[in-house]
């Protein structure tokens, strides 16, 4: 187990790495000297709590994060905590548990014989939709496309559009991913 200036050493590093600046660039985000910010990674720094909260502000974290035990670089989200979105007889599961801004890629399930109404989006917006099971047809602006296992449809989410699983037996399943437009774009 790692004592606190062990723990500062390996979280500031860490932390600056993720987020791909260079020591010289830390240092100036937080005004402390560049010596000091290298002092503070190689664990041979005593900072005083001046240090420790223009480090963590600059890194955006609680002096907590910085000294206590590093954290891991993985995280489990059990299913149980992932919030899936039910509409009509559709279920959309968010395949990235974390937002990613302009990025939503999810899971799609739809009932046997269901469907799911999209909501469109801002002008511009892309949807990719590919088929993983069954068969989904995509109907948008009064055309229907349909899709097998495999098959993989791009098109305007700005648009009013519907999946409807095809089969009045089984689920289908797909995946969607929608490319945002940026906003005033």
């Amino acid at each position: 187990m790692r004592d606190s200036s062990g723990n500062l050493a390996a979280n500031v590093r860490r932390l600056r790495e993720m987020r791909g600046h260079s020591q010289q660039r830390m240092a100036e985000l937080s005004g402390i000297p560049r010596p000091t910010w290298a002092s503070l990674e190689s664990g041979s720094a005593n900072p005083t709590l001046s240090v420790l909260s223009r480090a963590s502000a600059a890194l955006q974290v609680s002096i907590e994060e910085l000294i206590g035990a590093p954290r891991t670089s993985a995280r489990l989200l059990p299913a149980s905590e992932i919030r899936i979105r039910k509409r009509g007889g559709g279920a959309l599961r968010p395949l990235l548990p974390e937002a990613i801004p302009g990025l939503d890629i999810s899971r799609m399930e739809l009932s046997a014989g269901g469907q799911l109404k999209g909501v469109p989006h801002t002008p511009g917006t892309r949807e990719y939709l590919t088929c993983e099971s069954g068969r989904i047809d995509l109907i948008a602006s009064g055309e229907r496309w349909s899709l097998g296992p495999g098959d993989a449809l791009v098109f305007r989410g700005d648009q009013r559009h519907t999946y409807v699983n095809t089969d009045a037996r089984r689920p289908a399943v797909a995946i969607t991913v929608v490319c945002f437009a940026p906003v005033g774009a």
